[in-house]
């Protein structure tokens, strides 16, 4: 955290919780120092493991399970009891409702929020604007070590390589062994090739691309329309209809072909118009795996129909398109960002 954030913590002071938010993806060395810093400053540790309630994705491929692992076997057993692992889920495009979650997190430890807490971290460029979140709680900066960073550990491990015992704990290489035996590591490999030979159509670009896509939204009789994934990436998963915006074409004009091609929905372009509630580009600078990519998303209300909803089918590189009840949307099923689209625009 950076040197005008020191005025908010004590060096001397010591903690009844610390608080430590991340994704651990996977639990590295340099995190491993933050919970050596505040096992001395503290009394009990609480770890906030972020984007739980996600299917795994090349950037997040271990369960909240998984990481505890990592996290609580790194330390002898009386060590490890003071250490609390909570799933955080994430709530991009919310910081209000993902404060709620913090709060929540920590509130499932501790008994209220009125108790002798602070945070602790690495420190980066973006902590004024994240403790900026927290004003009540004093903030503890570590130095980060040796500059680790899971990024790269993850990223190589996924393409086939051995994490070395420089980078992470036994603890994590334990973890790390086992999920390579499964089919689920199987899996997230194939997609991690997929993603490098995709990326590297582009290598010779004077700069790195930014795509550019349309995505439909549509919601009839409290049912949404959505398509499941032929193709990697997200083989699988539930997804908005959508697609990459053709040269000559609109961002409407684009949600409104994708939308035909991959679900054969047969309610004319007019009624689609006149239909459309509202629309908002999403633009997390991680919501794919292939790059940078910025969708414009369109939220359809259809008028309630005595007939009841329209006939869809799967075309083009959707396996299916179904209409799914809002009451039995799943986190852990949905592709890349759709399900933050989801709650962001229709208020879930």
């Amino acid at each position: 955290m950076n040197e005008s954030s020191e005025q908010h913590s004590d060096k001397n002071k010591h903690y009844r919780y610390l608080v430590f938010i991340g994704r651990f993806q996977p639990f590295h060395r340099g995190h491993k120092a933050v919970i050596d810093e505040a096992l001395k400053r503290s009394d009990e540790v609480i770890m906030l493991i972020g984007s739980a309630n996600l299917p795994r994705s090349l950037r997040n491929p271990f369960s909240v399970e998984q990481r505890a692992d990592m996290i609580k076997d790194a330390y002898p057993t009386a060590e490890a009891a003071r250490i609390h692992c909570v799933g955080l889920d994430d709530a991009l495009y919310n910081d209000t409702r993902w404060l709620q979650y913090v709060q929540a997190g920590v509130k499932s430890v501790t008994g209220d929020l009125q108790s002798n807490i602070g945070l602790i971290g690495h420190s980066k460029d973006s902590s004024s604007y994240y403790l900026s979140l927290f004003p009540n709680w004093d903030s503890v900066s570590v130095p980060n070590y040796q500059s680790l960073s899971a990024t790269p550990i993850r990223d190589s491990y996924l393409m086939g390589a051995t994490p070395t015992p420089e980078r992470t704990p036994e603890s994590t290489r334990k973890v790390l062994d086992a999920f390579k035996k499964t089919d689920d590591y199987q899996q997230l490999h194939e997609e991690a090739d997929f993603i490098d030979k995709y990326k590297r159509q582009w290598e010779s670009a004077p700069y790195p691309p930014t795509f550019m896509t349309a995505d439909a939204l549509v919601i009839q009789s409290g049912h949404i329309l959505l398509v499941e994934r032929l193709n990697l990436p997200g083989r699988g998963l539930w997804a908005l209809p959508g697609g990459f915006l053709d040269p000559k074409e609109t961002l409407f004009g684009a949600c409104v072909r994708e939308l035909r091609e991959e679900t054969q929905l047969q309610v004319p372009e007019p009624v689609l118009r006149g239909s459309c509630h509202s629309q908002h580009t999403f633009d997390d600078p991680y919501r794919s795996a292939r790059g940078r990519t910025i969708t414009q998303a369109f939220y359809f209300q259809l008028k309630n129909d005595p007939n009841g909803l329209p006939e869809v089918q799967g075309g083009d590189d959707a396996a299916k398109a179904f209409w799914l009840p809002l009451a039995e949307l799943d986190a852990k099923m949905m592709f890349e960002d759709h399900y933050a689209i989801i709650t962001k625009m229709v208020g879930l």
